[in-house]
């Protein structure tokens, strides 16, 4: 049997803040709070899903340079445009990585300055 992922942990200076957001981008739920930790995964679920879960670790070390692991995210039930405005009005923000303006995603940045992309491709939910 293989591996796979559980939990994606994301070290962060406001994890209540970060959590937030991501449950607003992912549809997802605070599921636990531990000593200033905050874990989020999809509803009525929780942790040992077929979707990882989201840790978010309080952290005061600084951030230095371009993330080396980041966050696809697809669409579900709208197209690439509107959820580029559904995600900017949710706080997050352009970035740029180096890309050319031609690629087919969009890079962001959540509101702690990690980016991720928003691909074209609709996945179901």
């Amino acid at each position: 049997m293989a591996s796979r992922i559980g939990q994606l942990v994301i070290d962060c200076a406001d994890p209540e803040r970060l959590a937030q957001f991501w449950c607003e981008v992912l549809g997802f739920e605070v599921i636990d709070r531990d000593e200033g930790t905050v874990e989020i995964g999809p509803p009525g679920v929780g942790f040992g899903g077929p979707q990882p879960t989201l840790f978010f670790n309080p952290s005061t070390d600084p951030r230095r340079g371009k993330l080396r692991l980041h966050i696809d995210l697809n669409p579900t039930d709208r197209d690439q445009d509107a959820e580029l405005e559904r995600l900017l009005a949710l706080g997050a923000r352009p970035a740029d990585v180096g890309q050319t303006g031609e690629e087919s995603w969009h890079v962001l940045a959540d509101p702690e300055g990690n980016e991720f992309c928003l691909l074209r491709r609709r996945l179901d939910p």
